[in-house]
């Protein structure tokens, strides 16, 4: 088993709060079931994405997320 850092720690919290954010910005969706679809859609992304352990892969993917979420949801701030 591979020994998590303090690194993999606050990564972990960002990407909680990515998953935070994600799922709030998607309360701007009008059509019920397009709102459903679309929280589906984000919780089979974060947990297809569950085991990746590399912190540079960790920190990109969070960034790209963020600029996704903003640009798929304009809602977003």
């Amino acid at each position: 088993m591979k020994h998590l850092t303090l690194k993999h720690f606050i990564l972990k919290q960002r990407v909680l709060d990515l998953y935070r954010y994600a799922i709030r910005s998607s309360r701007g969706i009008p059509d019920p079931s397009a709102r459903k679809e679309t929280v589906a859609w984000i919780r089979s992304e974060f947990e297809r994405n569950r085991h990746i352990e590399d912190v540079a892969i960790i920190e990109d993917k969070i960034s790209v997320g963020r600029r996704e979420i903003r640009q798929i949801l304009p809602t977003a701030r």
